[in-house]
């Protein structure tokens, strides 16, 4: 049996988790204030297309309401606005929630996908050793490369496909807290989620995907959701920091630049982007093995910067008309890569999931898959 009373709790600890009236919810879904009001007493049995149509406003499993026992994914995010309350607002709270919910889609669509392609996910684990955190750090970004079948020296380039290709769910999203570089959450459907501050320098935005992506493999067995504020420091910080820079600037390709010893503003701009991360992140690696002085390091670091018109990002490539290149830089602003797009159409196109669903997958009204459906060159059958 529904338990009504259970139903609108739930219903209210959603609603004032995300900061919403119920005129909001009212607006948001087309349910009369007043049904809302009598379903949160739990005055009233919703009807089965209020639980989808609520489910889906809330970007949740409908399961969740008509369930009588909690749901781990809405405990971890009460768990996370209740812990960092002041630190995110309303803006920031949908966007983890909708991130939470691409992840599961993903996860879902990865699963099915891979029943047709056999498309098979590089696994990777790390056993950590002792206590030396930054050994820890230094030890898993080896193995990961190695893993990853890169040489001592070899760079990758992007490092979103590279976490994706290990089955993490990576995703940027703009938040409005620039204090928040990202964060890791462990979903109990779809494990390590990984979220990046689109908001951020787009290099500072790879450094945070191999920052959370540390926390996914060195902590994941000690705590399911991690923040990461800017200048933050703790030994988990620490640690993530130190796989970061070891994965992205192997020590052995900084100890065979030209001249290692020598460094001026032009050369560290130049070894920068083509390592693709920020002055300071390299000002620093280079400093902790002794290629430069502390002094160069804090002069780099403060004076210098890759500009922007040298970097490219690996979603947005050069080529791509401007109007195109900003029309999915605000898809990517809200979650939606080529890689996660891809996904969602050729899983519509193999009939997994209808045009309807793919609507919800992509965070948007069923009239506007046309629209990202021709950014992609893609098709849609209105038959289904």
């Amino acid at each position: 049996m529904l338990d009504l009373k259970q139903l609108g709790s739930k219903l209210r600890l959603y609603r004032e988790q995300f900061s919403q009236t119920a005129k909001e919810v009212s607006d948001g879904t087309g349910i009369a204030i007043e049904k809302l009001i009598a379903y949160e007493n739990g005055e009233q049995k919703p009807s089965g297309d209020d639980i989808l149509i609520l489910a889906d406003y809330f970007k949740c499993d409908y399961t969740f309401f008509i369930s009588n026992e909690q749901s781990a994914p809405f405990e971890q995010t009460q768990a996370l606005f209740r812990r960092h309350s002041e630190e995110f607002g309303k803006h920031d709270r949908w966007a983890v929630q909708e991130f939470l919910y691409l992840c599961a889609c993903e996860e879902f669509l990865i699963q099915e996908n891979e029943r047709f392609n056999a498309r098979m996910r590089r696994t990777f684990s790390f056993e950590k050793n002792g206590t030396y955190f930054k050994g820890h750090g230094e030890e898993a970004a080896a193995s990961l490369r190695k893993h990853l079948g890169y040489s001592s020296k070899e760079v990758g380039l992007d490092v979103f496909s590279e976490f994706r290709s290990i089955g993490f769910h990576v995703f940027r999203r703009r938040l409005s807290n620039s204090n928040i570089s990202g964060l890791f959450i462990k979903h109990p459907v779809a494990g390590a989620c990984v979220l990046v501050n689109y908001d951020e320098d787009l290099y500072r935005q790879r450094f945070t995907a191999a920052h959370e992506a540390g926390h996914a493999i060195l902590d994941s067995d000690a705590a399911e959701i991690i923040v990461s504020f800017r200048n933050k420091k703790d030994l988990i910080e620490t640690r993530a920091n130190v796989f970061a820079s070891n994965f992205l600037m192997p020590r052995e390709t900084l100890k065979n630049i030209p001249d290692s010893n020598r460094w001026n503003e032009d050369k560290i701009i130049t070894w920068a982007n083509s390592l693709k991360v920020s002055v300071e992140a390299l000002s620093i690696a280079l400093g902790q093995q002794g290629l430069i002085s502390e002094q160069q390091a804090t002069y780099f670091a403060k004076s210098t910067r890759v500009p922007k018109s040298m970097k490219t990002d690996p979603e947005l490539p050069d080529d791509l008309p401007s109007n195109l290149r900003e029309r999915k830089r605000h898809l990517l602003q809200i979650g939606l890569s080529k890689y996660y797009v891809d996904l969602c159409f050729d899983s519509y196109e193999m009939g997994i999931i209808s045009a309807a669903r793919l609507a919800e997958t992509l965070l948007v009204h069923q009239h506007e898959i046309d629209g990202i459906a021709s950014m992609y060159g893609r098709k849609i059958v209105y038959a289904d």
